[in-house]
């Protein structure tokens, strides 16, 4: 081989090794989002499952741009708080649900949601529900992501890029005391052989290994969300039948007895888990500055479900085909009788990501991503 030739040789390696960096940074460049939890964020997990906790029909999605207004198993008029945040901080797609057929290769760079209406964290919450995928499950199939990214990437690129690029957020516990342990009929022998102390005890044990397992397997970046003010949903409204201004007290002591404990484990899990940084996002205290406050942000109702049927809040049935639906779907916080609309979600959103420590600490979710 001449000295030209050689030199040619060189040239194209060097830049075959450019492309390689470059892929790398593309790769690493737009971020992921890993999501768990409930139908908060569901993208359309339960789709695939035999569940009675569904939401691909309509009216749901009629706001949700990408699909054209078509149902898509969101349990929202539009994007999730999940969706918005991810778009926010840049990623390139939203995070496909696991079990959708398409969720491989590629694909899984973007993340993946592993969200399903009516888990928790308990593997008996939602059991009213038939089929969910509760948080143990859920850990279990970013385990298979997690060796799909090895096949993908190589084992060392895609430990780099799930600690560097990857956010794991974590949006769980309203179904394991809506679904659970508040159940009037279901949970009659978990409420009267176990205390509120006891229960929640439960729920952080749990929580604090699911957490660890996603760390073992190169989780670092973490936002867990806390558990939101239940007794303020149209569906608690309802059936406890309370004023308009006035919110259930129980669901609301009992979900901020487990967001005090919850604080406690995310300083105990960034103290005892090198070089992970575990954000807490205080859902509890900005839905109800929004819902107190619901005219200073544009709305009209804060108690009323804008898709859903019975009682004075139409919180008694869900959302679907044969139910009612208000005309100003923005001018509602909720869209029905359980979850937020999408203008509720997008200011949520706001306020994680770019907010400060009294609704994301201890640093916010675009300081998160940019370290």
């Amino acid at each position: 081989m001449g000295w030209a030739a050689a030199m040619a040789v060189v040239a194209a390696a060097v830049l075959c090794a450019a492309a390689a960096r470059a892929e790398v940074v593309d790769e690493f460049g737009s971020g992921a989002s890993f999501i768990f939890g409930d139908s908060l964020v569901d993208a359309g997990n339960n789709n695939y499952i035999p569940s009675l906790s569904k939401a691909n029909m309509s009216p749901n999605g009629i706001d949700f741009a990408a699909s054209g207004g078509m149902p898509t198993g969101r349990f929202t008029n539009g994007r999730t708080i999940a969706d918005i945040i991810g778009e926010m901080l840049g990623q390139a797609d939203y995070s496909p649900p696991f079990l959708a057929p398409n969720t491989t290769g590629g694909a899984i760079l973007n993340g993946v949601n592993y969200a399903s209406g009516g888990a928790g964290i308990l593997n008996a919450t939602g059991k009213i529900f038939v089929n969910r995928i509760g948080m143990d499950l859920q850990v279990d199939y970013f385990n298979i992501t997690r060796r799909q990214l090895d096949e993908l990437l190589g084992r060392d690129r895609a430990k780099e890029f799930l600690r560097r690029k990857a956010i794991f957020s974590v949006t769980v516990a309203s179904n394991d005391f809506l679904n659970n342990y508040l159940m009037p009929v279901l949970s009659t022998g978990t409420r009267i052989s176990e205390s509120p102390d006891s229960f929640i005890n439960d729920l952080i044990f749990h929580l604090r290994d699911q957490l660890t397992r996603l760390y073992t397997l190169d989780a670092r970046k973490f936002v867990v969300a806390n558990a939101g003010p239940l007794g303020c949903i149209p569906y608690q409204k309802t059936i406890n039948r309370v004023a308009d201004d006035e919110c259930v007290k129980l669901p609301n002591q009992l979900a901020a007895q487990y967001n005090a404990r919850l604080r406690e484990l995310l300083i105990e899990l960034n103290g005892n888990l090198p070089g992970a940084r575990f954000c807490l996002a205080n859902v509890y205290d900005l839905v109800m500055e929004l819902i107190t406050n619901y005219p200073n942000y544009g709305f009209e109702t804060a108690s009323v479900a804008c898709c859903g049927n019975g009682g004075s809040y139409d919180g008694l049935v869900p959302c679907g085909p044969t139910t009612s639906m208000c005309d100003a779907r923005d001018k509602h916080v909720f869209w029905d009788p359980y979850h937020p609309s999408e203008a509720a979600n997008v200011l949520l959103a706001k306020y994680i990501v770019d907010g400060d420590s009294k609704y994301i600490s201890p640093m916010n979710l675009r300081k998160l991503f940019s370290l």
